[in-house]
């Protein structure tokens, strides 16, 4: 008697959802609008905090990447806020702009150690 094997299945590998065209436009098209609606706010926040407005701009747009690159969670929202415009205001407007790029780099690396904990 001679019994039949069937021959071992290869799995299938499925796209991602997030690599059909459809989902890709979708995300392509809510970056587009996130951007257009950022660049306004990036400029009045940048004022408000006595800073060049392509300071806001530039900021913004490093923001994006590193946050695009280190990966978002949905609904996050990843931008500048008014509240944090005050608070820098002073720092920025008494000592320049050298001490508020240090004291983000601080603020940031603080933020990654609570992170880890």
């Amino acid at each position: 008697m001679s019994s039949a094997v069937a021959a071992p299945r290869t799995p299938r590998f499925r796209r991602p959802t997030w690599l059909s065209p459809r989902v890709a436009r979708t995300e392509v098209l809510a970056g587009l609008v996130v951007a257009l609606a950022l660049i306004p706010e990036a400029i009045s926040f940048s004022i408000l905090a006595g800073v060049d407005p392509q300071v806001g701009l530039f900021s913004s747009f490093v923001m994006a990447v590193v946050i695009a690159f280190t990966g978002g969670r949905p609904a996050m929202i990843t931008a500048a806020t008014g509240a944090i415009a005050l608070v820098v205001a002073p720092l920025a407007l008494e000592y320049g702009v050298q001490y508020l790029f240090a004291a983000v780099i601080l603020g940031g690396i603080f933020q990654v150690l609570l992170g880890l904990v």
